[in-house]
Order: C-alpha cells, then structure tokens, then sequence
C-alpha cells in the first residue's frame, strides 16, 4: 500500500462517520477504541486474513520487549496446508537476545557460555527487515523428520526452522499457554549452524529450556527438525 493509498482509505473512513452523530455516542466510541479497531479490523479482514495474526504479534513485542513491530512492509510467504504456525522475526530479534529473553521468563540454559550472536549463523535473518515463516503448529517437532539429520535433510532440500525462530516460538508459546514446546524430543535447527559446523538444538527438560548442540549427521528418533515455508 503506498502512503496515497493509506490516505484516501483514511479519508473514506472518515466520511462513514457521521456529522450528525451525539456527543454521548461519540464519548462512547471514543471510549471503547478497541471496539472501534476491531470492526474496522473485520472490514478489511477479506482483503488481508491474517490481520488478526500480525496483531497477535504486535501485540507480543510490545508486551514481551517493549517495541512496537512495524510490519508495512511485511510479506507473508504462500500458506502451505499443514503449516499453521507463523512465526515473525523483527530487526534486532538475535539469537542471544531471544535466548535472553527466554531466561527472565522461565529457567534456561546453553551449552556455551559465548555469546550466541558471534558463533550462529542462520539462513534467514531479520537484520534488513521483518520476515515470516510458516511451521507445523505443533508442541512436539515434525515426526515426519525423525531419524534425518541436518545432512540428510539438506540433500532432500528440506528448509528448517533456524535457531531465532526456534527461540521466538518458545516464549511466544509459553505466553499463549503457560506451557513449553518439544517436552519429548529435540527440536533440531537445521536452518542454523555454530562456527564450527554443528547444529543447534533445543528442548524443554528438567532443566528447563535448552540449547544445545549436535553433529550435522546426528540422527536419532528424538532429534527432529522442524520444516520451514519461507
């Protein structure tokens, strides 16, 4: 949408209100803004269905980090059936910063006592803009990616979730349900790799929430990535 585009949408809004309208109505509306937002929010729901979505997470930055997520520019990748999970990534959303995050909200842990930004590299990055991905919306990762390590999965060119995303959907789900993801197995984030070629993991354990580290041909029933539409 251009900012022209923006403007005489805003002006038609504000000729559908009419100049008749009472003072008590108007403090009404003017009380109840969520109300408002929402009805307009409906109106345009037809044109944008995931609406609804980038204002569940505009909502979790702001609460969770304090910012306020601009995503004008945002594209969402082609939905895929099976993949319901959208995760979104902002500028400065690094993977020690994530995994900061997640250590205020719920005990936590790392292998390493590095800095996680100076030793992950990751296929996709928020640092020129936000981006989405779409994942299987489920607590436990993909059962279909089972026995398939990092080099397995490369060689069947199958994307995986990378370590930011993995550390975004762990708080974003805890703040849904109070609960945490992969209580069974390992989610193995084959979109991301430390400096020395292994692949970072992570899981909810006695300990609490985990990353950890496995050997790109690791391969096991319980270490299973999670597929990225991006």
């Amino acid at each position: 949408m251009t900012p022209g585009q923006m403007k005489d949408i805003i002006s038609a809004l504000v000729q559908g209100v009419p100049t008749g309208m009472t003072f008590e109505t108007a403090e009404s509306w003017v009380g109840n803004k969520g109300k408002l937002t929402a009805q307009v929010r409906k109106i345009f729901s037809a044109a944008n269905p995931y609406l609804d979505l980038l204002a569940d997470w505009q909502a979790f930055y702001r609460d969770v980090f304090g910012i306020e997520a601009d995503f004008t520019d945002l594209v969402i990748p082609a939905k895929r059936a099976g993949f319901d999970r959208l995760l979104i990534l902002i500028p400065g959303m690094t993977a020690q910063r994530l995994y900061d995050k997640c250590a205020q909200l719920f005990p936590s842990w790392k292998y390493t006592d590095e800095d996680l930004d100076k030793i992950v590299t990751s296929d996709r990055s928020a640092k020129n803009g936000a981006y989405a991905v779409w994942v299987r919306d489920r607590v436990e990762a993909d059962e279909e990616l089972k026995n398939l390590s990092a080099n397995d999965l490369k060689q069947k060119n199958i994307p995986g979730i990378t370590l930011e995303e993995r550390l975004v959907y762990e708080p974003k789900f805890f703040k849904e349900t109070g609960k945490h993801l992969d209580i069974i197995n390992w989610t193995l984030c084959t979109g991301s790799r430390y400096g020395d070629g292994h692949v970072p993991s992570a899981d909810w354990g006695g300990a609490g929430f985990g990353v950890g580290w496995n050997g790109p041909g690791d391969a096991s029933d319980n270490l299973r990535s999670r597929q990225a539409v991006s």
